[in-house]
């Protein structure tokens, strides 16, 4: 991906936390910005290009819209206003990131300037939309929530065909996504099979999810954040809190920094200095008599190492015989047994 300012690219989706409102947009631009992510995400949603009075509601969460179409029609802003959102992300340093769901937006998005496209789940098999946005030229960024492989596989041939610089985000549409529905072994499956950069869309609410994500190799992290999850709304259970955000982005950056410098676990010079106060040498646990043969029993490790036989040889003492008298506790070294 062009966009990427870091290994994993860290995006913050608002979706629908706004509820409507340019206050609470702008509220959530503002907080997201101080949590080290790379970008914030949108949807936008243009009801008469999209949605119609027939469209059910995924889950019933509103108690002040009768119909999804009235929803989405709350949820829209103007041409107008999204300039204006956009050009508050480039003043924090967020990158702009915009999920379409119509031509029409795709037409809006390419006036604003935006840098990227998301494609959502229910967006993937259609054909029209991404056909629009191929010819846009610009990075798209395909989420697989709702795909088969079979469905996949068309539209990365799709999207291959017409030269399009795309990644795949594994993602379960569930919110909240339970433990088991996590799909993380796709993660690895998508980059043999597709050859791109893959990323994980994640709706768990739970820090570990992208922190495992990471250690797999993801290279995209999507997440929603809302400012409380008590909050309304359809996705406020299955996102971040603010504060959950800034964990997040500090574990999955640490992550990020381990997995690039790899330990070569066959080189431990830099260790010498520490081994020799942790390891031990061989001692005594009792007072023994010159000529005692020496037996297990005999045996005990005190640190530092150096001052006696390395305990890892103590098979090589057992059986031998000392030539002095030692006391309990002192080290046993092999000038203290006949040879």
């Amino acid at each position: 991906m062009v966009l990427q300012k870091s290994l994993p690219y860290l995006i913050a989706e608002i979706g629908q936390a706004h509820e409507g409102s340019l206050g609470i947009l702008y509220s959530y631009i503002d907080a997201i910005a101080q949590t080290g992510v790379d970008a914030v995400k949108f949807q936008m949603h243009i009801a008469e290009a999209e949605s119609s009075e027939y469209e059910p509601f995924r889950v019933k969460f509103s108690v002040e819209d009768e119909t999804r179409f009235d929803y989405w029609k709350r949820m829209g802003f103007s041409l107008a206003q999204w300039k204006d959102i956009k050009n508050h992300c480039d003043e924090v340093g967020l990158d702009f990131i915009c999920s379409p769901f119509s031509n029409l937006a795709v037409d809006w998005l390419e006036e604003i300037g935006v840098d990227c496209y998301k494609i959502g789940s229910g967006e993937v098999t259609n054909f029209l939309i991404l056909e629009k946005i191929a010819q846009t030229g610009k990075p798209v960024i395909l989420s697989s929530g709702m795909s088969s492989y079979a469905e996949l596989d068309q539209t990365v041939d799709f999207l291959k065909e017409r030269q399009v610089d795309f990644s795949i985000l594994q993602c379960t549409t569930a919110y909240p996504t339970m433990p088991e529905q996590y799909g993380l072994n796709v993660i690895q499956e998508l980059k043999e099979r597709y050859k791109v950069a893959v990323g994980f869309s994640d709706h768990s609410a739970r820090l570990e999810t992208c922190i495992a994500a990471t250690a797999l190799g993801a290279s995209i992290l999507e997440f929603h954040v809302v400012f409380d999850r008590q909050l309304f709304g359809p996705d406020a259970k299955a996102s971040f809190t603010i504060q959950e955000t800034k964990d997040l982005v500090l574990a999955v950056k640490n992550i990020a920094t381990a997995l690039s410098n790899p330990i070569d676990k066959n080189y431990n010079a830099n260790f010498s200095d520490v081994k020799q106060i942790f390891e031990k040498s061989l001692a005594v646990n009792k007072k023994l008599p010159k000529n005692h043969v020496i037996t297990f029993d005999d045996l005990e490790t005190k640190k530092p190492k150096g001052y006696g036989v390395d305990a890892m040889r103590f098979q090589e003492v057992i059986g031998k015989v000392l030539n002095k008298d030692l006391n309990q506790w002192d080290f046993l070294n092999e000038e203290d047994l006949f040879t």
